[in-house]
């Protein structure tokens, strides 16, 4: 939008003095964006803007016209335009207290719905850290250039400014080391939250994240938790070559002792990241790079500071009752754009966001299966021995096998380490051509 435009938008809306002509303080609307030119009125005074909504603008995200009904005495009126079928019309009338009910009509606020927000994933990601170092003096974050630098992805921005050196650690680039201070902390009774650079890295720290981290509440007869959040950037992400571009999902996710979750939405991250710091068990967190600029709506409970997701529940993105998608992390977005194409030819897509890799919320996953019948797994991890596979497993060892049609299929990243080129790297992942290709042959459509 231009500045000007801005400009006028933002200038106050206010009655001439001459009384003359008592809809000239109204002709700012017709700049608003969306606004249409007059439409004849039934006398010879503005008296009332007719506001169409189109029953789709809930789905579509967009509103009707504005119009504004003037007509001179005597003169013939202009052919008026028609409102789409299942348009709502609403006549507002010309007063301050009309104008701003106008509005609020325009920009979709009703006093009964929740006020929602735009957040992109980073800014949720740091809600839920400034949200919880305040709650507990307990929770701290450490990791390199998480401090001063605000983070190599700007998570932990303004963070060192507020809490100071103690509760934001700048770290050594050495994970086996850092990854062992949090743990040993957690041991100690605090709540570290250890961010890696990339998950890649991790694998510098697995012996304190395995050995140290998921096995000592066992070893110890549950007289020792260690409830440490690893965190950080899992997955592919643009061009930065096979080691910063693994998942490690199944990874993490085969080792009994630990949580493992993967948010999706500005929702997810927020609450899941609360959730783990609050849980007394090790929480593996996988994000990923490329959601972090990403903006979801917001509700007003997940801007709660109390707001949590609860580890182990999936969520149903989408209703469906033809195949059901089942993914996780940036793939579910894949998914629901591919059920949005298919519905247009009458596919109706279940998607699943699976929100906890460990432990998995099979019974949602087995409910969805017997209302449809099929089963589709998408992921970006590697196909041999990943989450999908585990997932068709599950299925297949439970009550829900004897309701699938057709064998359940896999979506998965190609078995070979992730290639730098971008078009090798777009090939090597699922995309969503390939989630409707594998939904038009599982139902032979």
């Amino acid at each position: 939008m231009h500045r000007r435009a801005e400009a006028r938008q933002r200038q106050p809306l206010r009655p001439p003095v001459s009384s003359r002509d008592n809809s000239a303080w109204l002709r700012p609307l017709a700049r608003l964006p969306g606004s249409e030119g007059a439409v004849p009125g039934l006398i010879g005074q503005t008296r009332c803007y007719a506001v169409t909504y189109g029953a789709d603008r809930q789905r579509a995200g967009q509103d009707g016209g504005c119009r504004r009904g003037t007509e001179e005495a005597g003169a013939a009126p202009a052919p008026a335009r028609l409102a789409p079928p299942g348009s709502v019309l609403t006549l507002v009338p010309v007063s301050p207290q009309g104008l701003g009910r106008l509005l609020q009509l325009r920009s979709g606020i009703h006093g009964s719905a929740p006020a929602a927000v735009q957040v992109n994933v980073r800014d949720a990601l740091n809600q839920a850290l400034d949200e919880e170092l305040e709650r507990d003096e307990r929770v701290f974050l450490l990791g390199e250039e998480v401090a001063q630098y605000d983070g190599a992805y700007k998570i932990s921005r303004g963070l060192w400014k507020k809490y100071g050196d103690k509760r934001i650690i700048d770290t050594p680039i050495s994970e086996m080391g850092f990854t062992g201070i949090a743990v040993g902390a957690a041991m100690a009774g605090l709540r570290p939250i250890c961010e890696f650079m990339t998950f890649n890295f991790s694998m510098q720290a697995i012996d304190q994240v395995i050995n140290s981290a998921s096995k000592t509440l066992y070893m110890s007869a549950g007289m020792v938790p260690v409830p440490v959040v690893f965190r950080g950037p899992n997955g592919a992400s643009a061009g930065v070559g096979a080691q910063h571009s693994q998942c490690f999902a199944a990874w993490y996710g085969h080792c009994p002792g630990l949580k493992v979750v993967s948010p999706w939405s500005s929702e997810d991250a927020k609450g899941l990241l609360k959730a783990s710091v609050r849980d007394d068990n090790p929480v593996v967190m996988l994000e990923n790079e490329l959601m972090y600029g990403v903006p979801f709506e917001m509700s007003e409970a997940a801007q709660s500071k109390d707001f949590l997701v609860p580890i182990g529940k999936a969520k149903i993105e989408r209703q469906g009752t033809h195949v059901t998608l089942v993914s996780h992390s940036r793939s579910v977005g894949h998914c629901l754009e591919a059920a949005a194409v298919l519905v247009k030819e009458g596919v109706e897509c279940e998607v699943i966001n699976l929100r906890t890799i460990r432990p998995m919320d099979v019974e949602s996953i087995e409910a969805s299966v017997v209302k449809t019948n099929h089963l589709i797994t998408v992921e970006g991890g590697w196909p041999q021995f990943g989450v999908g596979a585990e997932i068709c497993a599950r299925i297949m060892e439970g009550p829900a096998f004897n309701y699938l049609d057709a064998p359940a299929v896999r979506l998965t990243g190609a078995d070979v380490p992730m290639p730098y080129a971008k078009i090798l790297e777009e090939n090597c992942l699922p995309q969503v051509k390939d989630i409707i290709f594998a939904v038009k042959k599982i139902l032979n459509i």
